[in-house]
């Protein structure tokens, strides 16, 4: 496969897309369906969802996604299924019989979709989800994972249950025998992509970042007050400014004052278009207030950082951050829902000393469990040695403190289970009725321990059961997760071990926080807050002078350059910026545009925009020499000046002439 061949493929594929696929993306698409597991890094709203898209249909077979939100599952499912493509949804707002009998259907192969879309809380404790795409798995050529930052304990978007997609691969495909799998994010810190290549088996190779991380259509402004009234009332202003515009304010707390909830209220008493948006809303909710903010019934959207990852609104113009994030990652990931049509917007963070300790204390500090907590929820666990069901997601302490009991080997996950078999009848598969006979209760633990047979063997019979028609069910199955428990105790040396840890990473999220009140005080500008946080996230720091873009989607180092940039590409000149040029083994130079004519010939322009100060000039003299002595008569130049449009385009115009005439 070949570039050019990709864009054939997908005016095929998506032939309703009216745009083309840049080199980026399609150098993403060519290595993982060439080379297998790949990593990519590039800004919000630089087209993940269209890399994934091409490279299902590159790798052929059915794709798996992994998507942490339902609002994004459902945004791009409604897209796909616009494109003529198939597609399965699994979340939590879809009734739990109509997903075992889509999955029953998937397995017995009466539907073929191309895509499956998919939490990761499902993936890590729905057996009967995993039992299905088993039945199927050599039909899955790719597990897509959107979001993927999710996956690291280091990340300010931890979710643990990404941890567990490497298990779900290994039991869908065993190990070392995966499909492909393509891990996409906007923001990565050091330690998260460490985290991320350990687990999904990705070489540093093949780990694919874009050259310009910054948003620089975004306009950053940073204000800091002495106390919250005087910052509530520049929020009003900043509302009365930006009216009629699509504003999106994020928030941390849900409730109480100056919380969601509560702005959203006065908002609407101040006469504004608003709505709000957290997590402990409905599915349903959630997707309809979406689409009233899309449409623009909605103008004013208060939100939790649960509006965030990957929903795609092009045209918010304004992002106001009524308090600080925790993070450099996670203030650049927000501030990225803005400007997605590449237009411009602006970005306001107002916060305050008092923000910082509420945020260092109550959310970052609050969010690890306390040595109590750990004992007490871990005795509501571990009565006694062996198995148990665990409803997961009825605990909220529970979700708290797993990760901690796991890594310090207090217990294991041992399979995905339910809490009994007493929902089953008309049972045909004599082991199974044997099974159901041999308790009252027909609790699993109980089932499992009067018939000595371990708990996944247990679940793969129900689960066979269920999907061959052998038994039948008065309710769907729960997504209970059964635990093998070690010890009943927490020893001082495993507590010891889990605090440690615990500290360890409230450090790296303190200093996290640090970084970021650094580089928001230490700067004064909107160029160099985008400077310094895409340094941090790993931009290269010859690219980070690129901070125009042009009609094209170029990003340039002047506005001059823009000029020269635009009308080549309003002339459709072909060129490149910055291409390297090679004049002997080993040495290149920069020219600012290779210019590729129509009849073969090439030239490189050279806009001399800093004459006059001592070392550029050293620097172009030597550059000059290059030129004289390797490509003679290949070089054309303009000069920094009032005129640069004009010089420009009778520049151009004289290229045009030459390429007309040769063709003549």
């Amino acid at each position: 496969m070949n570039m050019r061949d990709i864009d054939a493929d997908f005016k095929r594929y998506f032939p309703n897309l009216n745009f083309k696929l840049k080199c980026f993306q399609k150098n993403v698409i060519e290595n993982v369906t060439k080379v297998g597991n790949t990593l990519c890094i590039m800004p919000t709203g630089g087209g993940k969802s269209v890399i994934y898209w091409m490279a299902a249909m590159e790798c052929d077979g059915i794709t798996i996604v992994v998507s942490p939100l339902t609002a994004l599952i459902e945004e791009q499912a409604s897209k796909l299924r616009e494109q003529g493509h198939e597609v399965l949804v699994f979340h939590s707002g879809i009734n739990l019989k109509r997903q075992m009998e889509a999955l029953t259907n998937f397995a017995k192969g009466n539907i073929n979709p191309k895509f499956i879309f998919v939490s990761p809380e499902k993936i890590a404790t729905d057996g009967y989800f995993e039992f299905c795409l088993k039945k199927r798995s050599n039909n899955i050529h790719l597990m897509v994972i959107d979001e993927v930052h999710c996956v690291s304990q280091w990340g300010m978007s931890f979710r643990p249950f990404y941890k567990r997609i490497p298990e779900f691969l290994n039991c869908l495909f065993g190990v070392n025998s995966w499909c492909k799998v393509l891990a996409l994010t906007a923001t990565l810190n050091p330690l998260e992509l460490g985290d991320i290549c350990t687990a999904f088996n990705i070489e540093r190779q093949n780990i694919i970042k874009d050259k310009i991380l910054m948003r620089n259509e975004i306009q950053l402004h940073v204000n800091k007050f002495t106390n919250e009234d005087e910052k509530e009332e520049y929020f009003w202003n900043l509302l009365k400014r930006h009216a009629g515009e699509k504003i999106l304010v994020y928030l941390y707390r849900k409730k109480g004052e100056r919380g969601v909830e509560w702005l959203y209220e006065k908002a609407i008493s101040k006469g504004y278009n608003a709505g709000y948006f957290h997590g402990d809303m409905v599915s349903a909710k959630r997707m309809e207030l979406i689409e009233l903010y899309r449409s623009g019934e909605i103008d004013v959207m208060f939100a939790t950082n649960a509006f965030g990852m990957g929903i795609d609104i092009s045209d918010i113009r304004v992002v106001i951050h009524f308090m600080i994030p925790e993070s450099a990652e996670q203030y650049y990931q927000e501030v990225g829902r803005a400007a997605r049509d590449g237009y411009g917007a602006n970005a306001y963070l107002l916060y305050s000393n008092k923000n910082i300790d509420v945020k260092r204390t109550h959310f970052i500090n609050n969010s690890f469990p306390k040595e109590n907590e750990l004992r007490d929820v871990y005795k509501k666990i571990a009565k006694k040695v062996g198995y148990v069901v665990c409803p997961y997601f009825e605990d909220e302490t529970i979700q708290k403190c797993l990760p901690y009991y796991l890594k310090a080997g207090l217990l294991n996950i041992e399979c995905k289970g339910f809490s009994g078999i007493a929902e089953l009848y008309d049972i045909e598969n004599l082991r199974l009725k044997k099974y159901y006979e041999s308790t009252k209760s027909k609790g699993f633990v109980r089932t499992l321990t009067k018939n000595n047979i371990d708990a996944e063997e247990l679940s793969n019979l129900v689960y066979d059961s269920v999907f061959s028609g052998d038994a039948k069910l008065n309710k769907p199955l729960e997504r209970w997760l059964v635990f093998k428990i070690n010890s009943v105790e927490i020893t001082d040396d495993k507590m010891q071990l889990m605090l440690k840890d615990i500290e360890e990473k409230k450090k790296y999220k303190n200093e996290l926080l640090d970084y970021l009140i650094y580089i928001l005080e230490e700067n004064d500008n909107s160029q160099k807050w985008h400077q310094d946080i895409a340094a941090y996230l790993g931009m290269d720091k010859y690219e980070l002078g690129r901070i125009y873009t042009t009609v094209d989607g170029n990003h340039v180092r002047s506005k001059s350059e823009v000029i020269i940039c635009d009308l080549l590409a309003k002339s459709n000149i072909q060129y490149k910026y910055e291409e390297r040029l090679e004049y002997e083994p080993g040495q290149v130079i920069n020219p600012d545009f290779t210019v590729y004519l129509a009849d073969g010939r090439v030239f490189y322009w050279e806009h001399l925009g800093c004459l006059g100060q001592e070392e550029y000039d050293d620097n172009w003299a030597k550059k000059m020499k290059v030129y004289e002595e390797y490509f003679p008569g290949k070089l054309v130049k303009t000069y920094e000046s009032g005129t640069i449009s004009k010089d420009a385009e009778r520049l151009i115009k004289n290229i045009f002439s030459l390429r007309l005439y040769t063709e003549q």
